[in-house]
């Protein structure tokens, strides 16, 4: 799980990119040739997600059925932006399209906007909690009718209320600007345009600031902020201080982990500010990503700890002992999950037949495939 975390975190940089199509590009064939970039990765961010949430409903269900359906307009918003994007690529350069490329290209900037900011969002909500009650006993009244429901979210706002604590906000606009300088970074490794790819340097800083102080806010904030353990013994919740802090202490090759991962993003991130003739900080900051959020995720369930916590009632808290599937379904996932590597193998190998050449506006002109 935490695996498939870190790698959607790093391919949200085709929501960075897109975010920024109207300001790194000047002229029309440079925008083009943006929207073609990206639009050759697009599908890896999609399916990685839906692949996330399959996953997630498979391993928690408990988790599955209380987030998504108790913080539902977050959730909906979220992937209702992404299937916008899927919609804007396959729809904006057809024959007979009525709204026109700019409609569609702004769809793909709030993809771009929405789609990393409430993902931050949500996974802060791992560390902040959240207003919701879990109880196996609970026979709901919703419209008159009754039903036997598990879990209730407490808020009427149904997950919109998470934007109104800030650090839930400062995860989100971490993420969203992370995105925008893996985008920047991708696009000086792929593109073959010296006006494009000087700006994705400048734009690296540009976005790059914004990025590591909204991250050093939740970080900080979060490390040494009350945290949600779990008692071994009986498996109460209670509040424990600086509990992410300790869980690092605690689990060393974690912290040491995260440590080289967030190097690796400031190295990516540096080295491509201030040397114009560097192209490989993607792949620093792209690894350093996937294992900082790996390393986050795990800080967020292991060592006694409640993954996704009730801030309304300590003790509906989920963790692993308590909200996960039947030891059956966890077999067969384990087994399954045996075909991991064969599946990032195939990422590798189909990402290396697409990056054999840099990508300029002339390609795009001769590809029989234009987005």
């Amino acid at each position: 799980m935490s695996l498939l975390g870190g790698l959607l975190v790093f391919l949200m940089f085709v929501q960075g990119g897109q975010s920024m199509l109207g300001s790194l590009s000047r002229e029309e064939d440079e925008k083009k040739l943006l929207v073609n970039t990206l639009g050759r990765k697009w599908e890896y961010t999609f399916t990685t997600l839906v692949v996330f949430g399959g996953a997630f409903f498979a391993a928690f269900p408990l988790f599955y059925s209380t987030s998504f359906g108790g913080a539902y307009w977050a959730w909906m918003i979220m992937l209702f932006s992404f299937v916008m994007q899927a919609v804007s690529y396959e729809f904006q350069s057809k024959p007979g399209n009525i709204f026109g490329a700019r409609t569609y290209r702004v769809f793909l900037f709030l993809n771009g906007l929405i789609g990393t900011i409430l993902l931050g969002v949500v996974v802060s909500s791992f560390f902040t909690g959240s207003e919701f009650t879990v109880g196996k006993g609970n026979i709901a009244i919703l419209g008159g009718g009754g039903g036997n429901v598990i879990s209730q979210w407490q808020s009427p706002l149904l997950g919109l209320e998470l934007l109104a604590d800030f650090r839930n906000l400062s995860l989100g606009l971490a993420v969203f600007f992370l995105a925008r300088t893996l985008a920047s970074l991708f696009f000086i490794n792929r593109l073959n345009h010296d006006a494009l790819e000087n700006r994705s340097h400048r734009f690296v800083l540009y976005n790059g600031i914004p990025f590591v102080v909204f991250f050093l806010i939740f970080l900080i904030w979060t490390l040494f902020a009350e945290g949600y353990a779990v008692d071994p013994v009986t498996g109460d919740i209670f509040l424990e201080k600086m509990k992410y802090l300790n869980n690092f202490i605690e689990m060393p090759l974690v912290g040491i982990l995260f440590l080289l991962g967030v190097v690796a993003v400031l190295y990516g991130i540096i080295k491509s500010a201030i040397d114009f003739k560097y192209k490989k900080g993607i792949w620093f900051a792209g690894a350093g990503t996937v294992v900082t959020v790996m390393m986050l995720l795990i800080n967020a369930g292991l060592n006694n700890t409640a993954y996704y916590p009730s801030s309304y009632d300590l003790q509906s808290s989920l963790t692993i002992f308590n909200s996960s599937s039947s030891f059956f379904t966890l077999s067969v996932m384990a087994i399954v999950s045996l075909l991991v590597p064969v599946v990032v193998g195939y990422i590798i190998y189909a990402w290396g037949l697409l990056e054999k050449k840099k990508l300029g506006i002339d390609d795009v002109k001769k590809d029989g495939h234009v987005y």
